[in-house]
């Protein structure tokens, strides 16, 4: 129930975060979804009763709705029409390789320091993520004048 709750609402929640990506910008809705996330994965670490581990899910699928298409559209934007396609493989590969590393590190972690020590690390990296989007608007994007 719960695997089903994230995709349920990460797949609803896309249809308006992808949209209002257009209007406010990639970064905002990257960041903030990451932070969501964030905050799911250490609420699920924290809470044992059911309700409060739908919850968790519930904001982890509400951040990954939030960044997903977003981080879909930035590559897009960057990306020239006829090497769109291959940006996008590329983008997915790297995507998808970082599930692979971020399983094989969560169990590393829950060996060596136990499963809730592994869910806050595994938080705080995904926490540092979205704001790793933040600063490097700050050194790229120009000053407003």
């Amino acid at each position: 129930m719960l695997g089903g709750t994230y995709l349920a609402v990460w797949g609803v929640s896309q249809l308006g975060t992808g949209p209002l990506s257009d209007r406010v910008g990639r970064q905002p809705l990257i960041a903030g979804g990451l932070w969501l996330q964030a905050l799911g994965i250490a609420l699920l670490g924290m809470l044992a009763d059911s309700s409060g581990c739908i919850v968790a899910v519930v904001l982890m699928g509400l951040g990954t709705g939030m960044a997903y298409p977003a981080l879909l559209a930035a590559v897009s934007d960057r990306a020239h029409p006829s090497w769109r396609a291959s940006a996008l493989g590329v983008y997915r590969v790297w995507r998808d390789g970082g599930y692979a590393a971020g399983a094989l590190l969560a169990g590393l972690l829950s060996d060596w320091l136990g499963v809730p020590a592994a869910i806050v690390v595994i938080a705080a990296l995904t926490a540092v993520s979205g704001t790793a989007v933040i600063a490097h608007r700050r050194v790229t994007m120009p000053a407003p004048r």
